[in-house]
């Protein structure tokens, strides 16, 4: 038993399964480089074996990521284990994360094997990986709804095979804080070398209660890692929140007396690089991160809050990186400047060519907005994050009008794959017309599930406005984002991004939930 406690960040596998929060190498990249500066503990960078791309991105953090334990999942088999170590070989520090399903009906219904056999893939999983990476998690899936009985068994025996975590999924959100934190004390009583591991929790969120579950198989049950993500992303109803976790454990130390190692201060500007890349906007209640985590307008809390600050709140804002928006650069700042707030807001461009780059949408941006505050360049970088070979669609000029009375039309110039095309809609308002004309042309036969806007910046109409356009195509859904001064511009930047997403479509096997 250790005083400290393991955050476990999975933001960049189990966050991205959310549909449509897929990402690039190069997103994935400057997320986990935004994690190691937050100080997690271990960064779940991908599924090597589910994609080549993912492959990649596993292997590029691997390379780039020196002070935290870079992990990949893989199934209970040879092949993807032996991928996983392969995109693993560069880290200073690696884990894999190995799975199967233990509870009856997944068993029966979705891999269609006998307990027995269920238990002879997983210790020969754990002791084929062990001779492959000494750092290997091990995770029962579904296993709050297994049979405690048959789970130790198998719990027992991956320890033995060399195991060194075991992590006990509440795969679909069905656990009880109570319950489970009790289910989590049960089997490390009963299992006899429960001792040689680390025990930690994964629960999702499909009842509202992942973090109170997670916090009680920490204080109940013993857990020394959480698994969770930034801003609480995830399939359906998402996972358990990284910054709820760690505030709750830094702020009730009394209660629960343990230490985390998180730079706390880096929490808000982890969650607003995940919601900006991701296009998944906080929401404004939102514990810890959401825009009025720490406002007051309450006459009474206010009058409180100027006497003294703990009489409404338990955190200090600064502490988890809220601060004033500061102007940061302008129409005059130069390059160094520039370059130097990129390093300082953890965003690393591979080359000169890339920085000079997106100086000039600095600089352009500067030229249509007085103010550039640090959402603004992170905005703007993210905006340009798809590599030329993935551009299949760029914005080349929008021109649009309407007028009260009249019905909205647009005209559209854009390339496509190599050439530059022209279109021109009607529509129910200027961003419908423009969408409509780059469909027009493009012809995809994709769903709009979803759009959205939100301010990248608060105070001023002058605000870029950041649009998420979600697709979906043959059953795979995809986000596009886009951000601007002009909203009508974003929309069309948000619809062409996710045009982009579609073209570059990649298979990819599913992992646990």
């Amino acid at each position: 038993m250790t005083d400290k406690l393991i955050i476990f960040d999975t933001t960049l596998r189990d966050g991205e399964q959310s549909p449509g929060a897929s990402m690039t190498r190069d997103e994935k990249l400057r997320i986990a480089r935004q994690l190691e500066r937050l100080k997690v503990d271990v960064i779940e960078a991908g599924f090597a074996a589910s994609s080549n791309g993912d492959f990649e991105a596993v292997r590029t953090i691997a390379q780039h990521i020196k002070d935290s334990t870079v992990c990949s999942l893989a199934r209970a088999n040879d092949r993807d284990l032996s991928r996983a170590a392969e995109a693993l070989a560069p880290a200073a520090r690696g884990r894999i994360h190995t799975f199967i399903a233990t509870s009856a009906l997944h068993m029966e219904k979705k891999l269609r094997m006998t307990p027995e056999q269920v238990l002879e893939q997983a210790r020969s999983a754990v002791r084929f990986a062990r001779n492959l990476c000494g750092d290997i998690e091990f995770s029962p899936e579904d296993g709050y709804r297994s049979d405690p009985d048959f789970l130790c068994r198998v719990l027992e025996a991956v320890i033995a095979e060399g195991a060194t975590t075991i992590n006990i999924p509440d795969t679909v959100g069905y656990a009880i804080p109570e319950l489970y934190g009790q289910f989590i004390r049960n089997l490390r009583e009963r299992v006899p070398n429960a001792d040689k591991a680390i025990w930690s929790v994964h629960c999702h969120n499909d009842l509202g209660m992942a973090v109170a579950n997670s916090l009680a198989g920490v204080k109940l049950g013993g857990a020394r890692q959480v698994e969770c993500t930034i801003n609480g992303l995830g399939e359906r109803a998402g996972n358990c929140s990284l910054e709820e976790i760690v505030m709750a454990v830094k702020t009730r130390r009394d209660y629960f007396g343990l230490d985390v190692g998180v730079d706390t201060s880096q929490i808000v500007p982890a969650s607003r690089m995940v919601s900006q890349t991701t296009g998944f906007v906080v929401q404004p209640n939102k514990a810890v991160v959401g825009a009025n985590a720490f406002a007051h307008a309450s006459g009474i809390h206010q009058d409180g809050v100027l006497k003294a600050r703990d009489t409404y709140e338990i955190m200090r804002a600064e502490d988890v990186g809220w601060s004033a928006n500061k102007i940061v650069l302008g129409k005059l700042s130069g390059r160094n400047a520039f370059k130097q707030r990129l390093q300082e807001l953890g965003v690393e461009l591979e080359s000169e060519a890339e920085i000079n780059a997106a100086f000039a949408r600095f600089k352009d941006l500067a030229d249509r907005k007085s103010e550039i505050f640090d959402e603004d360049i992170i905005a703007l970088v993210g905006d340009e994050s798809v590599t030329a070979e993935q551009e299949h669609y760029r914005l080349v000029a929008l021109n649009q009008h309407s007028e009260t009375g009249e019905r909205p039309q647009a005209r559209v110039t854009f390339a496509m794959g190599g050439r530059e095309v022209t279109s021109q809609s009607e529509g129910n308002g200027p961003v419908d017309a423009s969408l409509k004309a780059i469909e027009a042309q493009v012809q995809s036969g994709a769903e709009m599930l979803l759009y959205s806007v939100n301010a990248i910046t608060s105070g001023s109409t002058e605000s870029q406005g950041e649009v998420t356009v979600r697709l979906q195509l043959g059953g795979r859904v995809v986000n596009g984002v886009g951000a601007d001064p002009d909203i009508v511009v974003a929309s069309a930047k948000a619809y062409l991004a996710a045009l982009n997403k579609l073209h570059a479509s990649v298979e990819r096997v599913a992992a646990q939930g």
